[in-house]
């Protein structure tokens, strides 16, 4: 079982970035899906959650209008799409994934960091 994501990196106040989870070792489409983060000092939150499917999608307050939670299930992958960044969505993200039988799996995160 793996998750990688990808994506992350050095981002200006205002800009986009698209991060995507592959994954591999599992039945990808039987995973609901969630991207989380991790700020430095802070507990790790949601951000984002899709449905096996991809027909069902939750967003943190925080990120609603701004990020986009997807999935390509012929691919193995979930994306989020982050658009309008600001200096507070500086984080690690991490993908995971809830089976249907309840057992989660985590990537090993990826680095976003929006400064100017």
């Amino acid at each position: 079982v793996q998750l990688v994501e990808s994506g992350g990196g050095l981002v200006q106040p205002g800009g986009s970035l698209r991060l995507s989870c592959a994954a591999s070792g599992f039945t990808f489409s039987r995973c609901a899906m969630s991207w989380y983060r991790q700020a430095p000092g802070k507990e790790r939150e949601l951000v984002a959650a899709i449905s096996s499917a991809g027909g069902r999608t939750n967003y943190a307050d925080s990120v609603k209008g701004r990020f986009t939670i997807s999935r390509d299930n012929a691919k193995n992958t979930v994306y989020l799409q982050m658009n309008s960044l600001k200096p507070e969505d500086t984080a690690v993200y991490y993908c995971k994934c809830i089976s249907p039988r309840g057992s989660e799996y985590w990537g090993q995160g990826t680095q976003v960091t929006v400064s100017s």
